[in-house]
């Protein structure tokens, strides 16, 4: 089975911190884990509304400050963001974030980004809600263009900017794209500006019709390279639960912590959920 084990969750709870954050990191790449992501809440609506992820005490630290830090503490694990909200951030300091990020843990930076769906979060942020799917493929594509175009420029409704550039650009030419969503407008995304699509908490059905979603819309963009698909199982994992998700064509399953374990609790799910122990394939950094 081609299938690889990625643990989400590894800027929160137990590993929102020096001590657990190492540990848990270095307990996934000693496992065979392929990579580690950190989740983007800004701030949380206080007292908690649906469909808020988390408590607003709940611990969860800056994804790009954990992930320059998750780099120092592993050699060979991938590093993603899961997923950055793109509209919330400024592109061109997150250029130069994520940038940093490659740079620092030797070209592993996996970039995962998504338009947001929190919207007390997004107002408190000062961004419009209406408008975030557009400023997110203009955040996207200003990005790109920062790293990758000779003369960087980019000139849209949300962003606008050129006669300007910034060094270094990643080590990774190009690095990955990843974007998560599940409505159409994220499939669209997907489709026209990445290399994988995320899927969060999704069963095998719920998986079997976000993957029909998506390749009628790349018929319908004419894509011809196939995405590769992360997934968040919401489901326990046995041997057999994995093989069925890898016969709908999942590529990663990212498993997802449950909250407020402590971190010998958070250490023996790490544990129960690696790679071997699922059936999966073990990750052997290239």
């Amino acid at each position: 089975m081609s299938l690889t084990i990625g643990l989400y969750a590894a800027n929160m709870h137990a590993a929102a911190g020096p001590h657990g954050a190492a540990r848990i990191a270095a307990l996934a790449e000693s496992l065979g884990y392929d990579s580690l992501w950190v989740a983007d809440h800004v701030v949380l609506p206080s007292p908690r509304v649906e469909p808020s992820p988390m408590d607003p005490d709940e611990h969860l630290l800056d994804p790009l400050v954990s992930l320059s830090y998750l780099a120092g503490a592993t050699s060979r694990i991938r590093l993603g963001t899961g997923c950055v909200v793109l509209p919330q951030r400024n592109p061109l300091i997150l250029a130069k974030q994520l940038a940093s990020v490659d740079i620092l843990s030797g070209g592993r930076l996996l970039f995962g980004a998504a338009a947001g769906y929190l919207l007390p979060e997004l107002r408190a942020l000062g961004v419009r809600p209406a408008g975030r799917g557009e400023r997110a493929n203009e955040c996207l594509e200003a990005i790109l263009s920062l790293w990758y175009d000779e003369k960087p420029a980019f000139h849209g409704n949300h962003v606008d900017f050129d006669g300007v550039d910034a060094y270094p650009r990643p080590v990774q030419q190009p690095v990955p794209v990843v974007i998560g969503g599940h409505s159409r407008a994220a499939h669209r995304r997907a489709v026209t500006y990445a290399d994988e699509w995320f899927g969060f908490m999704l069963g095998l059905r719920a998986t079997a019709e976000q993957l029909r979603a998506l390749e009628a819309v790349t018929l319908d963009l004419k894509r011809d390279e196939p995405l590769r698909i992360s997934v968040s199982p919401a489901r326990r994992l046995n041997p057999e639960v994995v093989c069925s998700f890898a016969d709908l064509g999942v590529h990663r399953l990212v498993v997802a912590p449950p909250p407020r374990l402590t971190l010998l609790e958070l250490e023996r799910f790490v544990e129960r959920h690696a790679p071997e122990r699922l059936g999966a394939t073990p990750y052997a950094a290239p």
